[in-house]
């Protein structure tokens, strides 16, 4: 590497982190961060860090160290959408550093930072930080975790102990015990690759399990308060459930081999194959090209730097695949491990054909990123036109210095590949998502309830599903389902949010209501082509309603 790379690395990542950071105060439009975020407003205004609620009711389906999270955000900041964000990027910020800090452990810092902006440039990373759910607290989790149990397999050391047990523990109490797959799959992986197997008894390591054990114990005495102490609450329409045992086998395992209260029907081996296409773009085929390159030399008797990140993510990546429930966000949590294993690859002298590959992989990203940019804004018509020139503007002069100051064809490609990745998605957080987000008749319903001609209102609402509704309330938002809406007493004044199904179910049955309220909206979670052009959408808009009796 010359000198004059290193204000390149530099600049990319200023650029990168202000990329993440850009989506922090965008207003929700999928349904999962509004859940959460209502979750951890529910604690604040209960007073109680130890049960979980949603529209006024027990809730048992994540562990509890993102809602602690979000909720001292939202002690320390007020309530909003920034602050239930900010301890999430803080988190993917830990990741990063982490990333850095395994990879020169073991590679030079050339291989270090090009981990580090692979993961900051990786498309499912980049729209994770906006649509913030639980994968930035894991990533930033199991890559601490990993890199503390390798300096504790190297030497005993106290700080490693603590701190590999502290992270694993709080990994463990964000999803679950099955983030333990990854973390000691890549401890396994390296005893058992460098013959030291029997290392994993050593009183080091039983001493990482006790304490790991002991600091997941919040979480156990958290779900005991709220489930196993009260048999008589039905969870999942059945009582006696124990919250514990939900949280040893059904929050995961359970699900994976679709035996849990929540399970999916089927599951396709290769889902994630393709889906790293364009969730791990633009680094995915060379990941794959990194893992057949790492087999063959695992396969020849080759030594590699280490074992950790090729067997922590390929043990879960496969357990991913052979599950029944399969999502596109779960495997963000192990981008920090390809990341490391992939870095080599982008930009060390190859074989011919691989470098070939090489090139041909980088250009295809860039140009694709690159004209789907310019499709979407096309398509959208957004308001503020300027922005996209304003990026386009930044992304010219930043492909402008990189080819002025870079003369390897290899490193020039994969910077260009890195500014069109932060190109197109700076433009999905300044144009796109905010103008989703317009569309999300949940927020101006709640507005309109925030009035404060309607301050001695209750308010109710009709679906467990209108969670950024419940979150942008002023006020405590409780269930009432629209089947039981004649049963309501009609002297105490309340409002109704319900969708249009919802309204649908009155008019059919000829029941009395009275609107307050109509506001435009776009169901979908998806981002449908129809949506994105600004001729066709109205087509896919809906209407959410205020009701009353």
């Amino acid at each position: 590497m010359k000198k004059t790379d290193k204000p390149i690395y530099l600049l990319l990542f200023v650029v990168a982190f202000a990329v993440n950071m850009a989506g922090i105060n965008v207003n929700f439009f999928t349904d999962d961060p509004g859940l959460y975020a209502a979750i951890a407003k529910n604690m604040i205004y209960k007073k109680d860090i130890l049960q979980l609620f949603t529209h006024g009711q027990d809730w048992l389906d994540k562990p509890h160290f993102p809602f602690w999270m979000a909720a001292l955000s939202f002690k320390l900041f007020g309530i909003s959408v920034w602050a239930y964000r900010l301890p999430a990027l803080l988190f993917f910020l830990i990741s990063a550093r982490y990333t850095y800090l395994f990879a020169r452990k073991y590679y030079d810092w050339e291989v270090s930072a090009v981990a580090v902006l692979i993961l900051m440039t990786s498309q499912y990373v980049l729209m994770a930080n906006t649509d913030v759910r639980a994968e930035p607290y894991l990533m930033g989790l199991i890559i601490g975790s990993i890199y503390h149990i390798a300096g504790l397999e190297e030497r005993f050391n106290y700080k490693d102990l603590l701190l590999a047990a502290l992270l694993t523990a709080c990994a463990i109490m964000t999803k679950g015990i099955f983030v333990i797959v990854p973390i000691y799959g890549a401890l396994l992986g390296q005893l058992l690759f460098k013959k030291r197997f029997v290392t994993v008894f050593s009183p080091r390591f039983i001493g990482l399990y006790l304490l790991t054990l002991l600091f997941t114990l919040p979480e156990i005495y958290a779900l005991y308060v709220q489930f196993d102490l009260h048999p008589e609450k039905t969870v999942f329409d059945k009582q006696n459930v124990s919250g514990i045992k939900w949280f040893l086998w059904d929050s995961q395992f359970g699900r994976f081999v679709n035996t849990g209260p929540i399970a999916r029907k089927g599951g396709d081996p290769s889902f994630y194959l393709h889906t790293l296409l364009w969730a791990f773009g633009p680094w995915c085929l060379m990941f794959y090209y990194a893992v057949y390159k790492s087999g063959r030399k695992i396969y020849n008797k080759v030594q590699l730097p280490e074992y950790y990140t090729i067997s922590g993510g390929l043990l879960l990546l496969v357990l991913f695949s052979l599950s029944g429930f399969q999502l596109p966000f779960y495997t963000n949590i192990i981008f920090p491990l390809f990341a490391i294993v992939t870095a080599p690859y982008c930009y060390k002298q190859l074989s011919v054909r691989g470098n070939k590959f090489r090139l041909i992989n980088q250009w295809a990203y860039i140009v694709l990123f690159t004209v789907l940019c310019f499709t979407v804004n096309l398509l959208l018509k957004p308001a503020n036109w300027w922005l996209f020139y304003l990026d386009c503007a930044g992304f010219f002069l930043l492909i402008t210095l990189i080819n002025k100051q870079i003369k390897d064809l290899h490193r020039k490609a994969f910077f260009i590949n890195c500014a069109a990745a932060l190109f197109a998605n700076l433009y999905l957080v300044t144009a796109l998502y905010p103008i989703i987000a317009s569309y999300n008749g949940q927020i101006a319903a709640a507005k309109f309830i925030n009035q404060n001609q309607y301050a001695d209102y209750r308010i109710y609402a009709a679906r467990l599903e209108n969670n950024t509704f419940q979150f942008e309330c002023n006020k405590p938002v409780d269930y009432w389902p629209i089947k039981q809406f004649t049963s309501y007493n009609s002297n105490e004044k309340a409002v109704f949010f319900v969708t249009q199904f919802s309204l649908n179910h009155l008019i059919n049955n000829h029941i009395p209501y009275k609107i307050l309220g109509a506001f435009e909206n776009y169901s979908q979670e998806r981002i449908l082509p129809k949506f994105i052009n600004a001729d066709t959408r109205p087509q896919l808009l809906d209407k959410v309603y205020l009701i009353t009796r």
